[in-house]
């Protein structure tokens, strides 16, 4: 069985490795240490860490602030709370003047599960990407969480990180580099290709194995960066194929699967398919519903046999009632 681990762990893990290379670095939290894991570094450097209680815009701000004073700053809260109660000052005060405030978003997504929807954030991605200067992450898995805050901490302006809540399969290890653009490549296929951000690794191979039972082999490819967005990914998940499906623990519209159309337009013939269609699977445009995690997701189309099932329908509908029955 694969080791399962949360990108908060990893979060709260590395906020302390790094706070013993760099002793300018601040964290900074909106009353939720123990939930975003940076209680971790609240002990081992109490000096260097600020609870600013339930004010996540004045946490922002004071982020902000501090940053022009040389130091590097980690803001951490709720997805929702973070981009959706703090975007003015994240937008004002972080991003205009352009601070080196890193902002660790947790709890994003569907998987916030029994919370129910006003803590499932579903729009963050689409708010930070459109937010002139912010690089804007989403982590697979625990390595790439890790990697990504060692970049943030070397990198001189904001960074917006995304994590989910729920433990899930550790896919890489400490070889892994995040760089800005960055992608990687699971699986290879022909005909359709399977691009996700976010914790989908083991939903995506699930996709993978049933429709290889009708020897359709897609293509795989897990892209952290959202922005900047690889051009790249998107030219290798053209090629060979009729189909790109996107998946992601968020709102169609302007998200991640936005991104890979965005760049599609942007790319010329030269460079992929007039003829590639992109098949958008993410939580739609609605509100998410409280419930387990796994029965929300299911409820939204994000487990394996829905996203195998939506790929199905378009591509190859004739299928249908033999896919019911292999995968029950």
């Amino acid at each position: 069985m694969a080791e399962m681990k949360s990108l908060r762990d990893a979060y709260g893990e590395t906020l302390v490795e790094l706070g013993e290379k760099y002793p300018n670095l601040y964290v900074l939290d909106a009353d939720l240490s123990k939930s975003t894991k940076t209680e971790g570094f609240a002990k081992r450097f109490p000096e260097r860490f600020v609870n600013c209680g339930i004010a996540e815009g004045n946490m922002m701000s004071v982020a902000s602030g501090m940053a022009t004073c040389g130091k590097i700053v980690f803001a951490s809260t709720f997805a929702m709370f973070a981009a959706g109660r703090a975007y003015e000052q994240i937008r004002n005060s972080i991003a205009y003047p352009h601070t080196n405030v890193k902002i660790v978003a947790t709890h994003a997504g569907l998987t916030v599960g029994e919370d129910g929807a006003t803590h499932q954030c579903l729009e963050d991605l689409a708010l930070m990407r459109a937010i002139p200067g912010m690089v804007v992450i989403s982590p697979s898995d625990a390595y790439q969480m890790k990697a990504a805050l060692r970049f943030a901490c070397e990198y001189q302006g904001p960074v917006y990180i995304r994590a989910g809540r729920l433990d899930v399969p550790v896919v890489y290890d400490d070889s892994f580099t995040f760089e800005p653009g960055c992608y990687r490549k699971v699986a290879d296929g022909e005909g359709i290709s399977l691009m996700y951000t976010g914790s989908f690794y083991d939903t995506a191979m699930k996709v993978r194995e049933t429709l290889s039972h009708f020897n359709i082999n897609i293509k795989i490819i897990d892209v952290p960066s959202i922005k900047p967005f690889p051009e790249e990914a998107v030219i290798e998940a053209s090629e060979d194929a009729q189909l790109i499906v996107t998946l992601e623990d968020h709102n169609e519209l302007g998200g991640f699967g936005s991104a890979v159309c965005e760049c599609l337009t942007s790319l010329g013939s030269d460079k992929v398919s007039k003829h590639i269609k992109v098949l958008r699977i993410g939580s739609g445009d609605r509100f998410g519903k409280s419930g387990k995690a796994a029965d929300v997701l299911q409820r939204y189309g994000l487990d394996a046999k829905s996203v195998a099932k939506a790929i199905i329908r378009d591509k190859y509908p004739e299928f249908l009632d033999v896919l019911e029955d292999e995968i029950q």
